[in-house]
């Protein structure tokens, strides 16, 4: 930890400490942060200005940039969205929720995965999981998602206000404050093929082409491709820091700017290298407190949801497996590894395992006999990819553009991030680095054992387990005690999350507290892994 991020750190909890003394004496509310999230889809830091690309100018990141701390170790558990966005919105790694697999509930299909037999389920997450807007919501803050959820389960109820293409804090009735996420899907993947005969913001001779890519013109074409999506992005994240600063709202809110997982490209997503895993990151505190530096620290996605709560002055509950990097209940347990999934990857499966140390990663592959260019048919899509496949087979890559498609691939592989930070030199069967393969071995194995890993099991038994006679359990429904002038609500099971709302409302409400007796409502059960209890009609 530099001395810079010691003092920052400490001013930002003085702050928080400061305001709640200050508020208890005074006996008025609480005066909670607004938080944005601004979610760039399938983008690795390589590619934006922050990080050192001059590419392209993206105007209003790089101001955001200027505003808030750049974080230059910020990772994604799994190289694909669905997997991570569980993880983002829990707490909680993939592998210990069952989510692992890309991906295993599917809305807008009726059968997920219909060429292997995997059908749409939500995992029966351990006990005490929840969406953690649900803890936003219950403190007062209205919560909102345009639009994207895909969260590798059914969503709750209880985690939006709202939750859609319309969905903005601006549709709030009072001041109440406001955490509200904006994803934007331009720059993911399949803009490479859907963008490829748009306007092209930068030259595709003007492009930087990384070594484990030829140098062919229709590489060059996506990845300028890729850089004006990114232009696109920028536009539309401008419009919303537009709307803060035209309301009042931005030197007071806490904005957070991530891409959920690493770049759109082959041996980006769906890899355990760094250009699948890590992140571009920045956080503009209240006041720019902190503007205009870097944060090193190790910052996981399962450390978005107890950071938030955190800013917000909820204590994160303890199920969860990330720490609060930020706020009242930052913790002081510096984080010493990251650690990294990868399982099925639509209809084709390949389980790897990895922990990154400062200076080492090691990655485990338990399908030895399988390509990392798995042939996944969705990113066969792109221009890009066909052609690697066709300069495989022609054997037209060198010796570092064909590592990606090698066979057998080792079981074990360990890099020396500091001297090859992309990842070509295998040091896993290096004498010299036995003392570190071992350690690393070990740790990984106690995380694998420690966190319940799901991906040492079949998927087909985890369904099996999960979905009795095919189908998805149900709660039970709500039960009712009539006490005195008040009406409280119990569940059988005892995580699960009630809700209610009057008669003449169509708004799910938490509850929390005893309702009033003889006013109808309805009331029903919810909770990851079930379907809701049938509707409690209360007269």
């Amino acid at each position: 930890m530099i001395p810079l991020r010691k003092a920052f750190a400490a001013a930002l909890t003085l702050c928080f400490l400061i305001c709640s003394c200050a508020d208890s004496e005074r006996s008025e509310p609480e005066e909670l942060p607004n938080i944005i999230w601004l979610v760039a889809e399938d983008q690795s830091p390589q590619f934006f200005p922050m990080y050192g690309d001059s590419t392209i100018s993206l105007p209003n990141l790089e101001s955001l940039a200027e505003d808030g701390v750049v974080f230059t170790n910020a990772y994604s558990p799994v190289p694909v969205c669905a997997p991570a966005r569980s993880a983002i919105i829990t707490g909680m790694y993939p592998t210990t929720l069952g989510t692992h697999n890309m991906r295993t509930y599917a809305p807008w299909r009726e059968m997920n995965e219909p060429s292997i037999g995997v059908p749409n389920y939500s995992p029966q997450v351990p006990d005490g999981v929840k969406m953690f807007t649900q803890y936003l919501r219950k403190k007062g803050y209205y919560c909102t998602n345009n639009a994207k959820e895909d969260y590798n389960f059914k969503k709750l109820i209880s985690a939006w206000d709202e939750s859609g293409n319309n969905a903005h804090w601006r549709n709030r009735t009072d001041d109440s404050p406001f955490f509200s996420v904006f994803n934007f899907n331009v720059c993911h993947e399949s803009g490479i093929w859907r963008n490829g005969e748009k306007e092209l913001y930068v030259s595709a001779d003007a492009v930087p082409v990384p070594p484990y890519f030829p140098d062919t013109p229709v590489i060059r074409h996506d990845l300028a491709v890729n850089y004006s999506n990114l232009k696109r992005m920028d536009e539309q994240l401008g419009e919303i820091l537009q709307q803060l600063k035209s309301e009042g709202l931005y030197e007071k809110s806490i904005i957070f700017f991530y891409a959920d997982h690493g770049g759109p490209f082959p041996r980006h997503k769906r890899a355990l290298y760094e250009t699948g895993l890590k992140v571009p990151m920045v956080i503009k505190f209240a006041n720019n407190a902190g503007n205009r530096t870097r944060d090193d620290r190790f910052i996981s996605f399962i450390d978005l949801a107890p950071t938030v709560l955190s800013l917000a002055g909820i204590e994160p509950p303890k199920v969860m497996q990330g720490k609060a990097q930020f706020g009242p209940y930052e913790s002081s347990e510096k984080v010493a590894y990251t650690f990294h999934s990868s399982d099925r990857f639509d209809e084709m499966r390949d389980r790897l395992r990895a922990v990154r140390s400062r200076r080492f990663k090691y990655i485990r592959n338990y399908n030895t006999d399988i390509s990392n260019a798995l042939p996944v048919s969705y990113r066969e899509q792109m221009p890009m990819m066909q052609e690697l496949m066709a300069l495989n087979t022609a054997g037209n890559l060198d010796s570092v553009q064909s590592l990606w498609f090698r066979l057998p691939k080792p079981e074990e592989e360990l890099y020396d991030l500091e001297n090859d930070p992309y990842e070509f030199k295998n040091l896993a069967t290096v004498e010299e680095y036995q003392d570190t393969l071992l350690h690393l071995r070990k740790v990984l194995n106690n995380w694998i054992s420690e966190t319940n890993d799901m991906g040492r099991y079949q998927e087909q038994e985890l369904i099996s387990r999960w979905l009795p006679g095919g189908k998805q359990p149900r709660l039970s429904e709500v039960t009712l005690l009539e006490q005195g002038d008040s009406v409280t609500l119990s569940c059988s099971k005892p995580d699960a999350t009630i809700l209610w709302r009057p008669k003449n409302d169509t708004i799910w409400k938490i509850y929390d507290q005893a309702l009033p007796l003889n006013k109808p409502f309805y009331a029903k059960a919810e909770r990851i892994g079930y379907e809701d209890s049938e509707i409690l009609e209360y007269q």
